[in-house]
């Protein structure tokens, strides 16, 4: 996992998951989650075990790749992964926990599903409550294979699942933006103010809300309406 560049671009490779394998860890998982700057809806974590002997070229930061290219890819991910598991956290626990702790309780409640359990963890950045040996990556989404594939698979899950809510709310255009908050969806929360899903710990959600929330001025720490 080296730097590809001055500039800070990063090479996405298998480097760490061969190093570890070599070590005799035999189910090395990436996790990532998607959604934590959005306006709207679930955090979503996923979890996947790559196979040594099926691997999937192409992979890299879900945000860095075109919407048709990551869905390829999340299909040949479940294909071809040893294991792979999704799970989300809703905006009402969001709300009543925040969106650091909902994010990783999402990534810990992924890697728990896994069949084959893990026996080593690769986080982007972010270390969890489990009892397996771990190490956290800073920007491993771009630079970690696993991370990568983990990071794919929740964003193409959680963009499906915007798109069936917009069926249902069809008036906050969430199948373009996907709940971030867009000038368009800025506009809808002030029309129409939020939904039973938008996240009212956040402060574009908040103040247009018709019931007032009690709040806690230290949740704006983890409000990242630029996140992922």
């Amino acid at each position: 996992m080296r730097p590809e560049s001055a500039g800070g671009k990063f090479r996405c490779e298998g480097t760490l998951e061969r190093e570890l394998r070599a070590r005799g860890f035999a189910a090395v998982a990436g996790v990532d989650e998607v959604g934590r700057g959005s306006l709207f809806g679930p955090v979503v974590a996923a979890a996947v075990i790559l196979s040594p002997d099926r691997p999937v070229r192409g992979l890299n930061d879900s945000k860095l790749l075109e919407a048709r290219r990551r869905e390829v890819l999340a299909e040949r991910i479940r294909e071809r992964a040893v294991a792979w598991a999704v799970a989300a956290v809703d905006a009402a626990t969001i709300d009543s926990i925040n969106i650091y702790q909902a994010s990783r309780q999402a990534m810990r409640l992924a890697v728990l599903q896994l069949r084959p359990a893990p026996d080593f963890l690769l986080t982007d950045a972010v270390a969890l409550e489990l009892s397996l040996p771990q190490r956290p990556i800073v920007k491993g989404d771009a630079r970690c294979h696993a991370i990568a594939a983990a990071s794919i698979v929740a964003k193409v899950w959680r963009d499906a699942c915007m798109c069936v809510w917009d069926k249902v709310y069809p008036q906050y255009g969430l199948a373009s933006h996907k709940g971030y908050g867009t000038p368009e969806h800025c506009r809808a929360l002030a029309e129409f103010g939020p939904t039973p899903l938008h996240r009212l710990s956040f402060a574009p959600v908040r103040e247009h809300s018709r019931f007032p929330m009690k709040y806690n001025p230290q949740m704006q720490l983890f409000e990242t309406a630029g996140a992922a």
